[in-house]
């Protein structure tokens, strides 16, 4: 079990966007991805923590795609939402001035996908000195190979991987 000040913690649900959700993601399908990061989202608020979702839009388009605005539920839990127009969280989103703000000092992440939007905002986050937790079974990449390579091999180096059901949040 992993147990987190929720005042110094932050929930960061990357890319949970109805277009992203419906794409084919392995190891477990974007419907999935989205219940369990609900969940958490969920019990991050009742704990007074802070919930970030982030979402992406492309740069130099007149028009989003249908689907680019986070899950209706998603925006409904979010405390603060990022846009970013780059593969990862921090990169000219003002992410980090948030966080800093409130003295937030650890990010626990979820969304999709692993490989991508997750893994790249994480390892900037590592880069500031957050310490990292990753939720795995609030994850899902493209393939299986990826979502396995993240999880299994470059999380591990950047902070814990738990599952949903193993994060505990202080009264």
């Amino acid at each position: 079990m992993t147990t987190l000040d929720p005042r110094r913690t932050a929930l960061v649900l990357i890319d949970l966007m109805d277009r992203i959700i419906a794409n084919r993601l392995a190891p477990r399908p974007g419907s999935e991805v989205l219940a369990t990061s609900l969940g958490l989202a969920r019990a991050f608020r009742e704990a007074g923590g802070l919930v970030v979702a982030v979402r992406v839009e492309r740069p130099n388009v007149a028009e989003q795609p249908p689907g680019s605005d986070l899950a209706a539920e998603v925006a409904a839990v979010a405390d603060e939402v990022v846009v970013k127009r780059t593969i990862g969280g921090f990169q000219n989103t003002g992410l980090q001035d948030l966080l800093a703000v409130r003295k937030i000092d650890t990010l626990v992440f979820a969304g999709i996908a692993t490989n991508l939007g997750v893994e790249s905002t994480a390892r900037a986050a590592a880069d500031h000195g957050y310490e990292l937790v990753f939720v795995e079974d609030a994850m899902a990449a493209l393939t299986g190979e990826e979502h396995r390579a993240s999880v299994e091999l470059d999380f591990p180096r950047l902070g814990e991987v738990v599952t949903a059901s193993e994060l505990l949040l202080e009264p």
